[in-house]
């Protein structure tokens, strides 16, 4: 059996007496939820953020779109963001995110981040890719918002013998390679981005059940040349600093270092 069709195995079963939320990856609601959510029976959720540019930094960023879904990959809640001050860029191939877009559909930050902690049980586990940098600009705390976290990027750590050092890969890689998720030439999305985090993050415990699973998965991610990110493409891109560190010119430190 095939990692894509043991996920999808997986995900079925997982499914399994749950209703799921409309198309596979709806467009995010503008509109927060009316009335504060029941009690969760998920342990796991995933959160993930997009951002648009507010300076010619890479530091300078701004929440555009949030999206966090539990471990049954069943939508929790999703919002546009109208941007506090101005954007210098929207990212639109990296993000999707558009001035009419935002500017019609997005609510006031603070209004989102108040449904977020609305809907997000203080129990939760949450899953994701660089997940400490999501968390980071949403303001919340752990032991506070939510219980721990567990990143992918930790998780899909592994040694490569070629260049004697360990390889980190990004989400679109690990996703292409072990899901067989289409992520040429498409911009990201909060919301489906979530998804794929939790996916990973199920199919990585399903691998560790077996050494001759991890192994083979990891053979497979050395194996695939892992798609340049956006980063390396446009190290610049209208104007703003996009921080990738061999290239970066704008001087701001890089957070977390």
């Amino acid at each position: 059996m095939s990692f894509v069709k043991a996920t999808e195995s997986a995900h079925e079963h997982r499914e399994a007496g749950t209703s799921k939320v409309g198309p596979p990856f709806p467009n995010p609601t503008p509109a927060p939820p009316p009335f504060p959510p029941q009690p969760s029976d998920s342990h796991f959720f995933s959160i993930d953020v997009e951002c648009v540019a507010t300076g010619v930094s890479h530091n300078s960023r701004a929440i555009g779109q949030i999206a966090l879904v539990d471990q049954f990959e069943r939508l929790v809640f999703s919002a546009y963001v109208r941007p506090e001050h101005p954007v210098a860029s929207y990212l639109t191939p990296l993000t999707g995110l558009t001035r009419e877009l935002l500017e019609s559909q997005g609510v006031p930050l603070s209004q989102a981040l108040q449904y977020l902690k609305l809907c997000l049980p203080k129990h939760a586990v949450l899953v994701g890719q660089n997940i400490q940098q999501d968390v980071s600009w949403l303001g919340l705390r752990e032991g506070h918002d939510f219980t721990a976290l567990r990143d992918l990027s930790g998780l899909y750590r592994i040694w490569n013998p070629k260049y004697n050092s360990m390889s980190v890969f990004g989400q679109d890689h690990l996703a292409k390679v072990l899901l067989g998720w289409p992520v040429d030439d498409r911009p990201h999305n909060a919301l489906e981005d979530a998804c794929k985090s939790i996916r990973l993050f199920h199919l990585y415990n399903w691998l560790q059940e077996s050494r001759d699973r991890w192994e083979k998965a990891q053979a497979m991610l050395l194996a695939v040349p892992p798609i340049p990110s956006f980063a390396k493409r446009f190290p610049t891109f209208e104007g703003c600093c996009m921080g990738n560190r061999k290239t970066c010119k704008c001087g701001a430190p890089f957070l977390g270092t």
